[in-house]
């Protein structure tokens, strides 16, 4: 490999590649991630559509996220569904909620790739049992619009010590890489999940 690439470059091209395949020399462009976060604060949120009487609808509502991309937000037979991007009520993630009642945090947080972002991250808090006590799940969802805007992994907070480190590097590699069709990857201890 080296040859070719001194073929190909010279010396100095060679040196580059040796250093760029040591892990000494950055790549060009080598991706960077970080985050961003916002508030979901239903209060100063659109109501779409309000709770309709004596019905399991508790309220449709589009807030503004990271840069003003819409998030969907729904109440439903006291489950959560939260969905982002210009067509949200429509995505996949519009339709994802957990299998017991739940509430989600207000706390939203945008993984970015290169400035833009690529997936959030959001805390769920699932009813576990009669007694009121709650689980605590981070949700990761990819955000491409066009019906690929669906959950691709799920970490417990309360089996993982470092969940949100797992939940940013579940964000960074899997998203863009969902079709939407599988379930989404339960990553580090499974907990609540077994």
């Amino acid at each position: 490999m080296f040859a070719f690439l001194a073929g190909r470059s010279g010396v100095l091209g060679s040196i580059s590649a040796c250093l760029l395949v040591l892990g000494l020399l950055p790549a060009a462009n080598a991706a960077s991630f970080d985050s961003a976060y916002t508030k979901i604060k239903l209060e100063n949120c659109t109501l779409i559509r309000p709770p309709a009487d004596e019905s399991t609808d508790g309220g449709r509502f589009q807030c503004a996220g990271y840069k003003g991309i819409p998030v969907y937000v729904a109440e439903g037979d006291l489950r959560m569904f939260v969905s982002f991007g210009p067509d949200a009520e429509h995505e996949p993630a519009a339709h994802s909620t957990l299998p017991n009642f739940n509430t989600v945090n207000e706390t939203l947080e945008w993984r970015l790739r290169n400035g833009a972002p690529i997936a959030t991250i959001l805390r769920w808090f699932p009813s576990l049992d009669e007694s009121g006590k709650t689980g605590s799940i981070l949700i990761v969802t990819q955000l491409m619009p066009g019906g690929r805007t669906c959950w691709i992994a799920q970490v417990d907070a309360q089996a993982n010590k470092n969940a949100n480190v797992l939940a940013r590097q579940a964000a960074d590699t899997m998203a863009g890489t969902s079709n939407c069709t599988q379930q989404p990857a339960i990553i580090g201890n499974p907990g609540i999940f077994r």
